[in-house]
């Protein structure tokens, strides 16, 4: 009896144990599967095209919607190639009477530019509810009543779906939508000053709401047969190809705009800022943002296939071992919400996730830093197989000087000398190792590497204020400079005490004061005194828009990879206070001006990679920001996850990537071994307090027996 009821304890304790995994938050039928196991920690507001406009929503978008372009997946610098197009766009020039113009037309007769758009035939839309249609070509759920929706709480509670053929009318509503005051469209005061008749339809869309975007035409953007459309622009912009690989331009089947406006589905989220639909690569099956996001292979992918070339080192880095493969490799991606950092890291490390990003928290377990500023794995990195991944992103973070300031501003020799001092000073170098755990460079210019123009990292370096390749300038230097700016040892001769400058900040967080603290020993260096403004962002802002502002941080994320959209942070044109552009820091320079009107509409060529240079001379020399770093990313991903190359100006890297399965539970089964003796211990010991009860029980009973 005794025997018998220890059995039973054992069996109740370890039923239904996966004694292999039991820490496992996946069902044990997906462990071979072709999955990708990832997570997001905050919620997609937007997954409209027209309006999204985050990394939070183009990680989920921008494999669903396709543009006509997208960026190679190996090639750097990035390169522009078609997707759903045929081929690259044709350009046409056109004079103000809408003649056509050679291909080396004066950029003074240019009137406009045509952009004459080819796309595939035989491209299907995923599987969709707003596709469905009966025997007769009627669409089933265009229409339905109050109660035909009634049971209705998400898209998989349709029966049936349908799918059709991508035209290039879609595009054309897409950019409709673009315009539609209605949707808000984060782009749509920028294309109003290229697109022919984007304002106009916009205007005329304000006092015509409810008419079919299908009914209302605009000028500049026409499909020209089933297979081609026609962008026409406003003089000449070359970067425009750029913003045609953006998921703005994605198509848009105008029955979806007519499935998602039933009354009755707004107030169920059933929405297309909810459930996108699109011919890309996979389909968002599951939108539950306060646990997971799933996106599944879309049965009805068109033919791609994976580069069969790529830079000189991709082959030796088995980055083309899946050349000419058909796309995509993964069936699957699950998301799911982790809110917090330390969770997300620890189920990375049991093989859990496939991949991270590294916080602060765990930057040290996971890398170190040599004395040259390079990244390697720590060694129980190394053991696991995990991979490093870095790059350099297309941004820069800065100090800008307000040229408006009656100290730091103007062209004046002595106030040139003052920001240069400063710059000097200012030990990047340092800030990257203290606050950046080595994730950054220091910025010798305007451009980040990779961008045209930037040159290489032997040619790419400020002379005023580095010796050499990471070789800083002595403060002893910039004291030189700051004495002949006329502020020996860094006294005002107006008040014969130290300078004292302003600095204007949003922040006022704890690590914030750190930073702060930290750039007032910078200029102590100098004998400088610098005084700390903080204030919340809306008054930051203001100070900065009304010219207010001493110094202060800033900062640039690329919208595409050419260096006009660097440039034009410092384009007169564009200064904060007289024009109300992104020229933060107010800078003025004719010449430059005229540099960047001739090198902003010009191809690529020698004479377009002289004007940059000349440009970063300019800018070096004049010194209205102090270059600041080019952060980094650094993501981690395990030995099972191939394929992986940072593309910084794409977001539709999924389908290129690919899952090993097997390899991946097998690292799993033997990174989380159930350590069963403490359950034995327990046991033990629950059979030793167990064994005194069973005994006087049975003697109890065979007394009363008696």
């Amino acid at each position: 009896m005794t025997k018998k009821i220890i059995f039973i304890l054992l069996a109740v304790l370890l039923k239904g144990c996966n004694i292999s995994q039991l820490n496992n938050p996946y069902p044990q039928s997906s462990t071979e599967q072709s999955i990708l196991y990832s997570a997001f920690s905050e919620q997609p507001k937007h997954l409209d095209p027209a309006i999204a406009y985050s990394e939070d929503e183009y990680k989920f978008i921008a494999q669903v919607y396709e543009p006509p372009f997208q960026y190679h997946y190996l090639k750097r610098p990035y390169q522009l190639v078609p997707l759903t197009a045929r081929k690259m766009p044709t350009v046409q020039y056109l004079n103000a009477l809408r003649q056509p113009l050679g291909v080396d037309a004066n950029d003074k007769d240019i009137a406009f530019t045509d952009y004459i758009i080819d796309i595939k035939p035989g491209i299907k839309y995923q599987p969709h509810p707003a596709l469905a249609t009966n025997s007769n070509g009627n669409f089933l759920y265009h229409h339905l009543t109050k109660s035909d929706s009634a049971n209705i709480n998400t898209l998989s509670d349709f029966s049936q779906t349908g799918t059709r053929e991508l035209i290039a009318q879609d595009y054309v509503y897409q950019i409709k939508r673009l315009a539609d005051p209605k949707n808000q469209s984060p782009i749509a005061e920028l294309m109003k000053q290229y697109i022919v008749g984007f304002d106009e339809f916009g205007k005329q869309r304000a006092t015509q709401p409810n008419t079919s975007l299908n009914n209302v035409s605009m000028s500049g953007v026409t499909a020209v047969s089933r297979y081609q459309y026609r962008i026409r622009i406003k003089g000449k912009y070359p970067q425009f190809k750029y913003w045609l690989a953006m998921l703005f331009f994605a198509p848009m089947p105008w029955e979806a705009d007519a499935f998602y406006s039933q009354p009755s589905f707004s107030d169920k989220n059933i929405t297309l800022d909810w459930f996108p639909i699109g011919t890309g690569a996979y389909l968002l099956a599951e939108n539950n943002p306060n646990k997971r996001m799933v996106l599944k292979r879309n049965p009805n992918f068109h033919q791609e296939y994976y580069p069969q070339e790529g830079d000189v080192d991709d082959k030796k880095q088995g980055l083309l071992k899946d050349a000419g493969k058909k796309l995509p490799f993964i069936d699957q991606e699950v998301y799911s919400l982790e809110k917090e950092s330390i969770p997300y890291w620890n189920k990375f490390l049991q093989g859990y996730y496939d991949t991270s990003i590294i916080v602060s928290d765990s930057f040290d377990q996971a890398v170190q830093i040599s004395g040259t500023g390079g990244a390697f794995l720590t060694p129980s990195m190394q053991k696991k197989g995990i991979q490093l991944e870095t790059s350099v992103t297309a941004s820069i973070k800065y100090l800008g000087f307000n040229m408006l300031d009656s100290v730091v501003g103007g062209n004046s020799e002595s106030a040139r000398k003052l920001r240069l001092a400063i710059s000097i000073a200012i030990d990047y170098e340092e800030y990257i190792s203290i606050f950046l755990n080595g994730r950054a460079i220091a910025a010798q210019g305007v451009l980040p590497p990779g961008i045209y123009g930037a040159g290489d990292s032997n040619s790419n370096i400020n002379h005023y204020v580095y010796n050499g390749k990471n070789q800083r300038k002595s403060i002893q230097e910039a004291r030189q400079l700051l004495a002949e700016a006329g502020y020996t040892n860094g006294i005002d001769p107006k008040t014969n005490e130290a300078l004292t400058l302003y600095f204007d900040t949003a922040g006022a967080g704890i690590d914030n004061r750190s930073l702060m603290n930290w750039y007032r020993k910078q200029l102590e260096k100098l004998g400088v005194n610098l005084v700390i403004r903080s204030s919340d962002y809306n008054r930051f802002q203001e100070k900065v828009r009304t010219g207010n502002a001493q110094l202060f941080i800033w900062g640039w994320n690329a919208d595409y990879p050419d260096p006009e959209n660097f440039f034009f942070l410092l384009y007169g044109g564009n200064a904060k206070v007289k024009f109300g552009g992104e020229n933060g820091v107010n800078y003025q320079n004719p010449k430059f001006d005229r540099l960047f009107e001739q090198m902003r509409n010009m191809d690529d060529s020698p004479k377009r990679y002289e004007i940059i240079q000349q440009m970063q001379e300019l800018v070096r020399h004049d010194a209205p920001w102090a270059f600041g770093v080019h952060p980094k990313n650094f993501n981690l991903s395990h030995s099972w996850y191939h394929n992986l190359k940072p593309n910084l100006m794409a977001n539709n890297q999924l389908k290129y990537t690919r899952i090993d399965p097997i390899a991946r539970l097998y690292k799993r089964t033997t990174w989380n071994k159930a350590v069963l003796w403490p359950l034995w211990v327990i046991l033990a010991l629950l059979i030793l307090i167990l064994m005194p009860i069973v005994q006087a029980y049975r003697r109890r009973l065979q007394a009363t027996l008696k």
